[in-house]
């Protein structure tokens, strides 16, 4: 009998001993992460507000499941996509009393009666219709194509309002069939590469351009050539509409990028982006009377400021000379008009294509007058969290918008009628969001008021007054609020512990519910450190926060490591799960090892106002590169690691900052790994580096001091160098320049990892694992001696 119990106990042992994660590896960490269980994610109410459904995958299997919860029972089970589309209202917009409401289903305007419930259709075509809405009247007026039709439902009588016409769209080219040599190639591929079987093939898409056959001869033809119509608005009353058309940007050069390990067994192009400096897209406004069939363009030379020279120009005083004669209106991207309920008041918003002005203006539809009622001015970039979204109304003169007027974003209303602006909230923390209350008579916002790191979800009248905290967790709330707005669905985490659903009352101090436990038991089974959250003034007196993950066992090396997140601005140093939930187990496997790790919400990042956000305007590498020396000095003092042994990595914009350490501060980091770096700021996107660093041909001094290349010569310490071949964001082109820099230069203590599927973020496992096997591998060949 004895014998027989051996097999038993033997098998309990190895489940048990499956499920513990301790030690850590590479290996384990940076498996598909499914293995430490899947959050639940898509949360959706119900239309009645009884349940709530979202995706959730407990039982690790191929693909997450629809889950519902049931309000009135708290019961939790699984659903389906049929019962879930049946629950959830469609996006409905309504009329003015709520009787009736407008939804768009596969292409089509489907009319619903509120109080009978009953659903008709109102239109039935090949061509798609699409941004249904009720004129005061009840009328409906939707978008076919490039023209705007109205329904006059009480006589069942379909109008066109408007002629546009455009040029012709071209044929597309005929495909070409795949050769035999081709077919084999593919089948190669496929056998050969694991990671090709599993990656779906690109499937073409085919597109049916036709013309809508109706014209009604009475409308006079308005041709808008090759512009594109990017947006449109209706007074309420049907008699103005507000269109506004975009021209393409012209002889602009896309990267080409080529993808050496393809399904067809050819180095395949990958159409990229374009680079900073690119000629922009003009946009222009048009107000049509529907009654008069007459049109003007509203002219801008109206907005405040328009022909205003950007600060930094001063640097250049032949470019100064130059803009001071020509004296022109600087490109602006306007909004769609924006009515009040009854149509009495018009706004719009524009922006600087430079980024640096955005306004709120009054416009009179009749005359096309704009007058000022908000611009928001830096000689940076315009940003922060709500900031340059269109305004909203909360009854038929006041609107609510969002400013960093302060240095910090928050919350203001204005109304038409007194011109009073007014700011509701104040303090050095941000609104994050905002919603506006079904009776209108609060918002609902989240910010981070108790701490930068920390969100709550908050009330306050609509006319200002004290904020009423609604959530209590110390970490991350996100919230969803139920259409009748008696439930909060919280989607919550802690530092080391993954997203979960809490449900909660809409009280303040009501308790949240934990509704789901999704963490594996060999994810639990290891002791994930809490790090401590510190903050210590850098070198200009700011206050700057991070994460120090302290050493389990100090080696006799006293090694230590700077982390330094993505994006520039994101935040990374906060109490909620991380999304580089990989680094963070990365560094509780370094701390295990005896390192010591900081994690640095250095100057440009998120959550910190604006000061931090534009302290990197036109030096990319300064304040940010220093912030993670004087972290490094702050390891140093207070937790006694060894300044001859500190390293860093980090990805992207993290990748970008190692490089720059690596060539500028070298008597401070012995090595680095720099992960699918931005090695020259020349060759990035528009949208991102033009706001921190203007345009290269117009700031090329501000792209010398901050891009990498510039500095290899520095080189002093051991680099790694990680970058993904195929990578449309940062591409590998520029690790290519920079490695060609380094030869050129004679530096022998570095070396490249290339990945041949990997854009920018990696998606398979073996890539990742490689990766940090490498960076672990350079730390501990020159950290730890």
């Amino acid at each position: 009998m004895k014998k027989l119990l051996i097999i038993p106990c033997l098998l309990l042992g190895m489940l048990s001993q499956a499920q513990q994660l301790a030690p850590l590896t590479v290996e384990k960490i940076m498996r598909d992460p499914k293995w430490m269980g899947t959050s639940p994610e898509n949360y959706q109410w119900s239309a009645d507000s009884k349940t709530l459904f979202f995706d959730w995958n407990p039982e690790n299997k191929a693909q997450s499941s629809t889950y519902k919860l049931s309000i009135a029972s708290g019961q939790l089970s699984k659903s389906s996509p049929e019962e879930l589309r049946k629950s959830i209202a469609p996006n409905y917009v309504y009329n003015k009393n709520k009787s009736l409401a407008l939804f768009e289903k596969g292409g089509d305007i489907f009319l619903k009666d509120l109080k009978t419930d009953q659903e008709r259709r109102l239109t039935q075509t090949i061509e798609r219709e699409s941004g249904a809405r009720f004129l005061a009247d009840n009328r409906v007026v939707y978008q076919q194509g490039d023209n705007l039709f109205s329904i006059d439902l009480a006589h069942a009588q379909l109008s066109q309002l408007t002629h546009f016409i455009r040029k012709k769209e071209e044929k597309p080219l005929a495909k070409t069939k795949a050769s035999e040599q081709d077919t084999w190639l593919q089948a190669q591929q496929l056998e050969l590469f694991d990671v090709l079987k599993n990656k779906p093939a690109n499937k073409a898409r085919s597109f049916a351009w036709r013309n809508f056959g109706t014209k009604e001869k009475s409308l006079k033809p308005i041709y808008i050539g090759d512009e594109r119509m990017s947006g449109w608005s209706i007074s309420p009353d049907g008699q103005y509409i507000n269109y506004v058309l975009v021209k393409a940007a012209e002889q602009n050069k896309g990267t080409i990028i080529p993808n050496y390990l393809s399904r067809s067994g050819y180095t395949e192009d990958i159409a990229g982006r374009t680079k900073v400096g690119e000629n922009p897209r003009h946009y222009r406004s048009f107000m049509l009377h529907v009654g008069t069939d007459s049109v003007f363009e509203i002219d801008i030379k109206q907005i405040p400021g328009i022909k205003d020279i950007p600060e930094y120009v001063k640097d250049y005083p032949k470019q100064l000379a130059e803009l001071q004669k020509e004296n022109k209106n600087r490109l602006v991207q306007l909004g769609v008009v924006n009515w009040s309920e009854t149509g009495q008041y018009a706004i719009l918003v524009a922006r600087a294509q430079d980024n640096k002005d955005f306004w709120i203006l009054q416009l009179d539809p009749a005359n096309g007058q704009l007058s000022l009622i908000d611009r928001q001015h830096d000689e940076a970039w315009i940003g922060g969290p709500g900031i340059g979204r269109e305004p909203r109304w909360i009854d038929q003169q006041r609107f609510y918008f969002q400013s960093e007027a302060t240095g910090y974003s928050h919350l203001y209303t204005y109304n038409m009628q007194s011109r009073e602006k007014k700011q509701l909230t104040s303090g050095n923390w941000e609104v994050q969001s905002v919603q506006l209350a079904k009776d209108k008579k609060s918002f609902y916002l989240s910010g981070n008021k108790s701490h930068p790191g920390i969100t709550h979800f908050y009330k306050i009248d609509v006319n200002g007054g004290s904020l009423q905290q609604l959530t209590q967790m110390k970490g991350g709330n996100e919230v969803l609020l139920s259409p009748d707005e008696k439930w909060l669905a919280i989607n919550y985490s802690y530092i080391n512990q993954p997203w979960e659903l809490y449900l909660q009352a809409n009280k303040a101090g009501a308790k949240a519910k934990q509704i789901t436990q999704s963490s594996s038991k060999e994810f639990s089974s290891y002791a994930w450190q809490e790090p401590d959250m510190v903050s210590f003034k850098n070198r200009y007196g700011d206050d700057i926060y991070a994460r120090v993950y302290p050493a389990k066992k100090q080696l006799a090396s006293k090694p230590a490591v700077v982390f330094v997140h993505g994006a520039g601005y994101l935040q990374n140093v906060h109490f909620w799960w991380s999304q580089y939930f990989r680094e963070y187990m990365f560094h509780n496997l370094l701390a295990d090892k005896g390192y010591t790790v900081i994690d640095i919400d250095y100057t440009a990042s998120s959550g910190y106002g604006r000061k931090h956000r534009t302290g990197i305007y036109r030096h990319m590498g300064g304040k940010d590169l220093s912030d993670q020396v004087d972290g490094a000095a702050y390891l140093v003092k207070q937790y006694g690691v060894n300044p001859k042994n500190i390293g860093i990595y980090g990805g992207s914009y993290g990748g970008f900052i190692t490089l720059m350490a690596l060539f500028k501060e070298g008597d401070t980091f012995k090595s680095g790994a720099a992960l699918r770096s931005v090695t020259d700021w020349a060759h990035y996107n528009q949208g991102y580096t033009a706001n921190i660093l203007n345009e290269p041909t117009k700031d090329p001094e501000a792209y010398k001091r901050s891009s990498p290349i510039y500095f290899a010569n520095g080189l002093k310490g051991n680099l790694l160098m990680c970058h993904g071949m195929v990578d449309v964001n940062v591409h590998f082109q520029d690790i290519v320049r920079l490695s060609q820099r380094l030869i050129e230069l004679g530096k022998d203590n570095w070396e490249l990892a290339v990945y041949p599927v990997e854009d920018h973020g990696f998606t398979t496992a073996s890539s990742w694992t490689d990766e940090y096997k490498r960076i672990l591998k350079l730390f501990e060949h020159t950290l730890n001696n």
